[in-house]
């Protein structure tokens, strides 16, 4: 990959490619059905479905929001080449949120209708990236115009993490406490991780002076901290072997992190009478449901790559025009860009050791009421925990979803979903999904399928789930019928 480094290029840069790697099934969220697909949303979940076993045999989804680029003649239903890419213009902060997961074999399995456990392997990255408040403008052609332009934007500031991890993981969950008015469940997930890939980038207190050189106005660099560090794992991936080969030595050298799941769900029981007639069986049926769950409470672990800088105290003789001479051209490779880097600081040193990046620890509080005719609705609001990426101490992800509100019509085999988000940035997204027997299909946005110009909000997602023919409520005793007459 080519670089085209300037101060704004370096932030836009790596805000952007963050963004194009691909937990948040929202169409199921509360839902009675969602069985190992729930586990991921809370732990105590996994007791409230009413079938003995379920199996994800695979599901991804993807999730994308940023404001520094915005993406042309593209949508889920153009894939055309014409598609065009445009950083953002004006006066403004940009940011950049993406997350993805894999699910394979994620199991479930009912031990009685108290207790039940899930297992399973898993795929997850996420990402997140913010700079300060700059302007920008695709008729720069120097760093002595992009100065000038940001004289009210000093100092200069940016941070992005990103982090990519396989996970193990198993799940407990049991009933505490079942009476005539309710009853409280709650589970634990155990997650045992490797850190296959990360990275971060942080620029704190960048400014630069100005003087009168030869009737000009030139820009010296005055002060700044530029720290950025990726894991190891990427040092081994070589073009001359094979990639199952590179893939083996990747999870090889990889370091292990660990993380936990907590979750507790109270059903509110239907004080209704039962007619004559009625399914006799109504143990999982509710008036409200009710959870709460800490999740992805952890961290992983990375060693840092060779490549890793510490860059302070920038050379008072630096003026725009001699970063414009050391940084105009393309690098092949990161250790390019840090021979550059080197010439404009005082001190220029390796990041050696290990760093970590918190998983992205959340409170989900969701609340699920059933309606008539196969109808229910649920609410989730999830608070992101583990601090800022604003200095070197702490290092975490974070996740995108602050508040949905999902109608639904749903049978076990048949389901309609219409998810409202709205996201941490303050977008509104509507998106939609449809389940028909194992499949479940969604989209987090529907403007990524109708308009051109919004595929940098949204993602989707697709799961594919088999259960058995019959489930708990099914299995009612027969034994005081009354016996069919015989003509």
């Amino acid at each position: 990959m080519r670089i085209n480094v300037s101060v704004a290029g370096v932030l836009l840069g790596i805000l952007w490619s963050a963004g194009i790697q691909a937990q948040n099934y929202h169409a199921v969220e509360g839902s009675p059905w969602a069985g190992s697909l729930g586990v991921s949303a809370n732990p105590a979940s996994i007791l409230s479905t009413p079938y003995p076993w379920d199996i994800t045999i695979f599901s991804l989804q993807y999730k994308n929001a940023t404001n520094a680029v915005t993406l042309r003649n593209y949508s889920l239903l153009n894939l055309g080449d014409t598609a065009e890419y445009k950083f953002k213009e004006g006066n403004s902060s940009r940011y950049i949120n993406f997350n993805y997961n894999i699910h394979l074999l994620n199991a479930r399995f009912a031990l009685g209708r108290k207790q039940a456990i899930a297992f399973g392997a898993n795929l997850r990255g996420y990402g997140i990236g913010k700079t300060g408040t700059f302007n920008y403008s695709d008729t720069i052609q120097s760093m002595n115009q992009f100065f000038s332009m940001n004289q009210g934007n000093l100092p200069f500031e940016g941070n992005v993490v990103s982090s990519h991890w396989l996970e193990l993981f198993a799940t407990y969950s049991r009933t505490l406490r079942d009476d005539a008015y309710g009853r409280l469940n709650a589970g634990i997930t155990l997650k045992g991780m490797r850190g296959i890939g990360g990275g971060f980038l942080q620029l704190n207190g960048g400014t630069v002076s100005s003087e009168v050189v030869n009737g000009q106005i030139a820009y010296l660099l005055k002060g700044g901290v530029a720290r950025y560090g990726y894991s190891g794992t990427l040092d081994e991936w070589k073009d001359s072997k094979s990639t199952v080969q590179n893939i083996k030595d990747l999870i090889r050298v990889s370091q292990g992190g660990l993380a936990v799941d907590l979750g507790v769900e109270y059903l509110v029981k239907t004080q209704a009478i039962r007619g004559f007639g009625d399914d006799e069986d109504d143990y999982y049926d509710y008036e409200w449901k009710i959870g709460a769950a800490l999740l992805d409470i952890g961290q992983n672990q990375h060693r840092f790559g060779v490549q890793s800088r510490l860059a302070t105290n920038p050379k008072n003789s630096i003026a725009d025009s001699n970063l414009d001479e050391k940084f105009s051209g393309n690098f092949d490779k990161l250790a390019d860009l840090n021979d550059s880097l080197a010439t404009v600081v005082n001190n220029f040193g390796p990041l050696v050791g290990f760093f970590n990046i918190r998983t992205p620890a959340r409170l989900v509080v969701n609340v699920d009421k059933p309606l008539q005719d196969h109808f229910a609705v649920n609410a989730s609001l999830t608070v992101n925990l583990g601090g800022n990426n604003n200095s070197g101490k702490v290092l975490a992800v974070k996740e995108m979803n602050l508040l949905t509100l999902t109608p639904r019509w749903e049978k076990k085999n048949l389901g309609v979903y219409l998810p409202v988000q709205v996201t941490t940035q303050g977008r509104l997204w509507i998106g939609g999904a449809f389940k028909a027997g194992p499949l479940l299909l969604g989209v987090h946005n529907w403007a990524n399928v109708f308009s051109k110009s919004k595929m940098q909000y949204g993602g989707a997602y697709l799961a594919i789930v088999i259960r058995p023919g019959n489930g708990f409520r099914d299995k009612t005793d027969k034994r005081l019928d009354c016996p069919t007459p015989a003509y």
